[in-house]
């Protein structure tokens, strides 16, 4: 028994040592971090709280590094927005016209008094040269009398209308006198505008101070009528940004603040933004602007027919591989370029499902060598591509399932100016 006792005295010498070794250590470390957790917060480079990296949940479940996290994006964003709205500003425009009435009910009397010889209108600009020139919309300033400029920093300028476009709705204004610091806007390409991509509204609607809204472009190669013309604008920039009544003629930018749109119509059943607006893409302005600088006017080229899109219905009325693709021609314009060329319009109709179709027309495919799937494209091509007196060729498939090469001499788009 006594040996038994010795060994065990023994045994808690060889255990007892590093057991309390490890307890020592273990509440030294203990009260160190316990020390750290009471500690004042210490600053990171970037000015955040150290603690706001730890795991620490927040309300909605959340970490605290989510939390900073999601601060940075959004202040990026803002900046962002900031920095457009600030490079834009100086060169945007707000443009009140003095319009002359024609009269009551177009008959020129006005019989209850002076006061209604006259309409007050109002829109939306930007410069668009350093020679005092400022693009807007054509419908803004239509039948101007009157025009005066107003800048962001309330500086007002009266202008003279140089010369107007209906088919595009643009126009140019020039001012009478040249404010300091003039700053022309920087513009962008259309081109390269995409669905999807952050698009910004700056303008100055129903008149009152400099707004800015934006979205994003919700759709691209749109094609809209303008105004009264009977022609259509191709490419046009659809955009969710809000626009309203006085945005007409500002510029819709990206993200660098230039500009790839001026802002023409919305659709809306109230008169104010729902939600969709169009705006129409730089690059015709940058094709239409100079001549209206230059003639006041822009000559557009002209083929002369009326048609529609060549889809799987029609092209089975006619006969034609239902995989046809192209732009069927409707009608032919009788002192047009395209009946000089022997183009033919349709000669027929047939109604399906309550649906009338006009049918055996020839049917253009492709022009210059260039594919044309539907209408769009070949507003588009002779748009971008042609001018007044240009002659193009023409694929072009007959009723009869024939395909022939035809060379036209494009005319000049009746109405021009």
């Amino acid at each position: 028994m006594e040996r038994y006792k010795l060994l065990n005295k023994k045994n808690v010498k060889t255990w007892l040592i590093p057991v309390a070794v490890g307890l020592f250590l273990f509440v030294l470390t203990a009260c160190s971090g316990s020390a750290a957790a009471t500690a004042e917060p210490t600053s990171s480079a970037t000015g955040e709280d150290a603690t706001q990296t730890s795991g620490t949940v927040l309300p909605g479940g959340d970490t605290a590094a989510d939390h900073t996290a999601a601060d940075q994006l959004v202040a990026a964003q803002e900046s962002v927005m900031a920095r457009i709205y600030d490079k834009a500003l100086p060169s945007v425009v707000n443009i009140q016209v003095i319009q002359e009435r024609v009269g009551n009910n177009g008959t020129g009397e006005f019989p209850n008094g002076p006061e209604e010889f006259f309409d007050l209108g109002e829109g939306s600009g930007f410069v668009w040269d350093d020679k005092g020139r400022i693009v807007t919309n054509q419908h803004v300033v239509d039948g101007a009398e009157v025009v005066t400029v107003i800048f962001a920093d309330r500086t007002q300028v009266l202008a003279k209308v140089l010369g107007g476009d209906v088919d595009s709705d643009l126009a140019v204004l020039e001012l009478e006198d040249l404010p300091d610091n003039l700053v022309p806007i920087e513009l962008g390409d259309s081109d390269d505008v995409f669905v999807g991509q952050l698009a910004v509204a700056i303008g100055a609607p129903f008149g009152q101070t400099f707004t800015m809204t934006s979205g994003i472009i919700s759709a691209i190669g749109r094609t809209i009528r303008s105004g009264s013309s009977q022609f259509t604008v191709p490419e046009v920039i659809q955009t969710d940004a809000p626009i309203n009544p006085g945005n007409s003629g500002g510029p819709l930018l990206d993200r660098f603040g230039r500009v790839v749109g001026i802002n023409t119509q919305i659709i809306s059943r109230s008169g104010s933004s729902a939600g969709i607006g169009f705006s129409v893409p730089i690059n015709i302005a940058k094709m239409v602007v100079p001549a209206l600088i230059e003639d006041g006017k822009y000559e557009y080229s002209w083929l002369g027919i009326s048609g529609s899109t060549m889809g799987p219905v029609v092209a089975q009325l006619m006969d034609l591989p239902k995989d046809t693709q192209g732009t069927l021609i409707i009608s032919v314009n009788s002192d047009s370029p395209a009946n000089e060329g022997g183009l033919i319009g349709g000669d027929r109709t047939e109604l399906l499902n309550g649906t009338q179709y006009s049918l055996g027309g020839d049917t253009i495919t492709a022009i210059n060598g260039s594919q044309v799937r539907d209408m769009t494209d070949l507003i588009t091509y002779l748009t971008k591509n042609t001018r007044p007196g240009d002659e193009v060729m023409f694929d072009v498939l007959h009723k009869d399932g024939a395909v022939e090469q035809v060379p036209i001499i494009l005319g000049t788009r009746p109405g021009n100016g």
